[in-house]
């Protein structure tokens, strides 16, 4: 018997959009700062901090009303 594995690995928006930012950058096509360059990756994980801390918040508070 063969066995067959397959992994597809695959880049999301957020990936395929900073990979070509830093294309553009590096091939001197856009003047932008790093910090723009890489917006895309700081904008994701402030978003999902920000969620987090609210689910956080909206759990803690339904906690505390039902004591």
């Amino acid at each position: 018997m063969s066995q067959t594995s397959s992994s597809s690995g695959s880049v999301g928006f957020i990936g395929l959009l900073t990979i070509v930012f830093i294309t553009l950058k590096l091939m001197g096509h856009i003047r932008w700062s790093w910090v723009w360059v890489l917006s895309p990756v700081w904008i994701t994980a402030s978003l999902i901090i920000v969620i987090t801390f609210l689910a956080c918040v909206v759990f803690a508070l339904r906690l505390m009303s039902k004591n």
